[in-house]
């Protein structure tokens, strides 16, 4: 059994925080060759059969070094592909995706898809490097499939981001086909499959988001320690340290419930969404901190920490917001009073 620690390590020296935004292609390539896109297949298809908390430990490492590379929609894609019991030529297709090629899929709560006459039509929005991926994972109401790329009536369209770590794209469908041999799972089966990739999504952005508040504010600490004034380094003023200290502790705090939440197979999706909702905001809060930290350079391109809060804020956005978070926990909390 692969302990979690030993995924840290190898992704931290995989990516290493030092190396921000590593090329996307090169890093594709060196997570098909890791064998990381294994970790949510079952053992009986020759995967690891790991849990939630294993992929989530990748992707905090990889947050801290803001990497490009699509690895969270690629392991849900790769999960679902696991989890189906129709598809045809299933060994197949995992073979073709865990050796490299990429199926991708939307990281944004809901979209406006219909499967009526086994056509798709409407519009998926937050589908991560489309330029790069073989198919995409539609999940509509009552059915699951996998859908080239290449289809007649497919078209991608990338949408200009303020983050630059990331590549989103919209996908249009215009009667597009569903090919049968395709299909992951239909009917009640194909939303159970959708609620459980949407809580794997939520664990993936909180890990991202704490895995970058960790590492923004470790690079604060830094710069306060080698900045001087009054010939004393900033890290010396004590008010200084009580915003780190502040920050250090809910970062700390959100970790301790990201590790729970992962590990927990009873977690409901209300208590996945308040994880990430929490999660997001701390992120926001310590990006926002450490660029007043870092002065008037904060957010000069010569300082990275304007791409840590740029990516925070799209956290917040995929999939779904802090105030439909909130919401659901709290109506949840509600109907659970005796």
């Amino acid at each position: 059994m692969i302990e979690r620690a030993e995924l840290h390590d190898a992704a931290a020296k995989a990516f290493p925080a030092s190396e921000l935004r590593p090329q996307r292609d090169s890093g594709w390539q060196q997570i098909a060759e890791l064998g990381w896109l294994l970790l949510p297949l079952p053992e009986d298809d020759g995967g690891l059969g790991l849990g939630r908390d294993s992929a989530a430990a990748l992707q905090f490492e990889l947050g801290k070094a803001l990497a490009t590379v699509p690895l969270l929609p690629a392991l849900l894609s790769a999960g679902a592909i696991g989890r189906c019991l129709g598809l045809a030529d299933k060994s197949g297709v995992i073979e073709r995706a865990v050796s490299g090629e990429f199926v991708t899929c939307s990281l944004l709560p809901g979209y406006d898809v219909s499967s009526e006459g086994e056509r798709l039509n409407g519009r998926m929005a937050g589908v991560p490097d489309a330029d790069m991926a073989s198919h995409v994972l539609v999940a509509t109401g009552n059915v699951a499939a996998l859908v080239p790329l290449t289809a007649g009536g497919v078209t991608a369209t990338e949408t200009p981001m303020w983050d630059e770590t990331r590549r989103l794209f919209d996908i249009s469908f215009d009667e597009v086909a569903i090919d049968p041999a395709l299909i992951l799972a239909r009917g009640n089966a194909a939303a159970g499959l959708g609620e459980s990739l949407q809580g794997e999504l939520l664990i993936g952005l909180a890990a991202d988001s704490l895995g970058g508040a960790e590492a923004v504010l470790a690079m604060t600490v830094d710069y306060l320690k080698q900045r001087r004034q009054f010939d004393r380094p900033l890290a010396m003023f004590q008010a200084l340290k009580h915003r780190c200290a502040d920050l250090k502790t809910q970062i700390a705090a959100a970790e301790a419930l990201l590790w729970a939440r992962a590990a927990d197979n009873r977690a409901t999706l209300a208590d996945l969404g308040a994880l990430k909702a929490l999660a997001c905001e701390v992120y926001r809060f310590t990006t926002e901190e450490a660029i007043q930290l870092h002065g008037g350079i904060g957010l000069t391109d010569e300082y990275p920490a304007h791409l840590f809060m740029k990516r925070a804020h799209l956290n917040i956005a995929l999939g779904g917001d802090a105030d439909h978070w909130r919401e659901v926990a709290g109506r949840a909390a509600l109907e659970a009073l005796p």
